[in-house]
Order: C-alpha cells, then sequence, then structure tokens
C-alpha cells in the first residue's frame, strides 16, 4: 500500500496559543489558525481586538473568548451526539456514528451529563427536534472554495444566515457542486507529535503503524501528524489506530470525515488572506455550522505578515 508523505503548512496568527503537543483540547481554545482544510475549530488572535488595552484586560478577553468558544463547541457536539443516537441507537460499540461523536466530546473535554442527555434526547428519553445533515458550498475572499458541514432543524435559517456571515466578510453562497469537485470526503486523524509518555514520533515510526493499521496517507504538520484513509475504512481504521497509539503511549487529538481539498486556491494578499480567516471564525461561530473546510494556499509572505 503506497502511503503519500507531504508537508503541510501550519498557519498561525497567535504566537501566544495554548501549547498543542499533548495538551487538550487542542486548536479550539486560544489562538491557533490551523488552515481551515484540516477541519478543526480556530479562534483568531485575541491581541488583534484588544490592541492598546492592559495585560488584564487582554486576559479577561481570553478567558470569556475561550468560554464562548467552549459554549458554542460543546452545544455543536451535543447535538452531532443527539442525531448520531437518534439514528443508530445508544450504545457506542453499535453505533460507529455516535462513537466517533463521544470521541470528539472527549477530546474536548464535554461534560458527562451533557453528553449522557444528548445520548437521552437521541433515543426518545427526551423531547428533540428534527435535524438535517447537509453541505453548503460557497467561496470566499479571493475565491477560495468552502465546504460548510451543516446540522440544523430550521434549513430557511441557517442559510440566510449563512448567507449573511459570507457576504459580509466578501465571500457568496454557491450552487451544490460549484465547489464540491475540489475537495474529496476522506476519513481522518490528528496525532500530537509529543507522546503522552514524553517521547515523540517520528515520522518514519507513526508511518509504520498507520501502515499496519490500514490508513493510506500520513502528513506531517508543524507539531501534530495528520492521518488519512478512505470514508469506506474509516471505523476500521479508527478502532485500529486508537489500540495501537495507546499501545505506543499516544492517543488521537481529532476523528472524524473531513473533506480534504484537491486543488488549492493561491493567497498572496495579507489583507484578503486576514478577510478569509475572519470568515472562517464568524463561520464557525454560528451553532448550525459543524465544520468548515477551505482550500487556500497562503504565501510565505502572507504567513509571516499574518504571523506578525
Amino acid at each position: 500500500m503506497a502511503v503519500t508523505r507531504r508537508v503541510a503548512r501550519l498557519s498561525s496568527v497567535s504566537a501566544s496559543h495554548l501549547p498543542l503537543a499533548g495538551q487538550a483540547p487542542p486548536g479550539l481554545l486560544l489562538g491557533a489558525r490551523f488552515q481551515s482544510y484540516w477541519g478543526p475549530i480556530a479562534v483568531s488572535d485575541p491581541r488583534q481586538v484588544m490592541a492598546g488595552h492592559s495585560h488584564s484586560s487582554n486576559i479577561k478577553f481570553r478567558k470569556d473568548r475561550v468560554d464562548a468558544k467552549r459554549a458554542v463547541a460543546f452545544s455543536k457536539l451535543s447535538r452531532m451526539i443527539t442525531v448520531a443516537a437518534r439514528e443508530g441507537g445508544g450504545i457506542p460499540d453499535a453505533n460507529a456514528k455516535l462513537r466517533l461523536a463521544l470521541d470528539k466530546a472527549r477530546v474536548l473535554s464535554m461534560p458527562k451529563e451533557g453528553i449522557e442527555k444528548a445520548i437521552k434526547k437521541g433515543t426518545g428519553e427526551s423531547a428533540i427536534g428534527d435535524f438535517d445533515e447537509i453541505f453548503y458550498e460557497g467561496y470566499g475572499p479571493g475565491g477560495v472554495a468552502l465546504m460548510l458541514e451543516i446540522l440544523t432543524d430550521n434549513r430557511h435559517r441557517t442559510a440566510a444566515d449563512v448567507r449573511m456571515v459570507l457576504e459580509k466578510h466578501g465571500g457568496n453562497l454557491g450552487s451544490s457542486g460549484a465547489v464540491a469537485w475540489m475537495f474529496a470526503r476522506r476519513g481522518r486523524w490528528v496525532v500530537p507529535v509529543l507522546r503522552d509518555d514524553g517521547e515523540s514520533w517520528t515520522e518514519e515510526s507513526l508511518l509504520d503503524v498507520v501502515l499496519e493499521v490500514g490508513g493510506d496517507d500520513l502528513i506531517a504538520d508543524g507539531d501534530q501528524f495528520v492521518v488519512l484513509s478512505t470514508v469506506q475504512a474509516f471505523a476500521e481504521v479508527n478502532d485500529a489506530l486508537t489500540q495501537a497509539l495507546a499501545g505506543h503511549g499516544s492517543k488521537v487529538r481529532e476523528a472524524g470525515l473531513a473533506s480534504i481539498p484537491t486543488q488549492r486556491t493561491a493567497v498572496t494578499d495579507v489583507a484578503i488572506a486576514s478577510r478569509l480567516v475572519r470568515l472562517i471564525d464568524a463561520l464557525e461561530d454560528n451553532e448550525d455550522v459543524q465544520e468548515v473546510f477551505s482550500n487556500e494556499d497562503f504565501s510565505d509572505d502572507v504567513l509571516s505578515q499574518l504571523e506578525a
């Protein structure tokens, strides 16, 4: 089995984000502006908003921002768990979709009572509305392609909200099929370089594990690795990878299905890049938007200016 090894560029707008390696929760909290096609929830640098304020004001703002992002993430996870339990039952071992949602919830330290409540909603032990899982396609500043994974109980409301956010930040909502051809649906896992036992993965050592569990792509991405598989192999690889990593004192930081770009859009203007980052942040603030995937390729000059 051939495994492609590539180096994916990590773009960070913040020099003060929480350490990623071996830490949980990951980029959801302060700071990391990953290239969004890898799918993690990102938070823009609070210093850009609070420039000129006192250090204590900055700290308070950051805490408030983290709490707000965490609340949005928990709300999205709760909805994901509920829908998974409704579709396949409340027993994780017999419901791969629920098992995946619970894995995400644990990574982000979602409270146990919130998880149990969401499962009960899904299994009919409490009231639940009807949710639809859909994809929206669109464009951001600079013609960057966007794929939005949506889970909503009101399509009309969500479409209007998403369209408003896109237009406010220089993007637009496209028709079905407008950008989907530029993405491939894949199983995706994020593995920190630093293991819980204090050792670090090398690309070669982790590649051996990836081959053994049935993954077909390993990507070095800063202080983490991204493992990819086919959608069909996701459940099998997920179980095998989790067990294999545990045997090496390591664990998965993120797991799920992702829309990975097969074509990239170059962004060489820092103003456009900044607008794109703000757009993605705004979209991720919407409770109905589960994931945002995009195909931007920031130039080195743009990256250095964003990081300044």
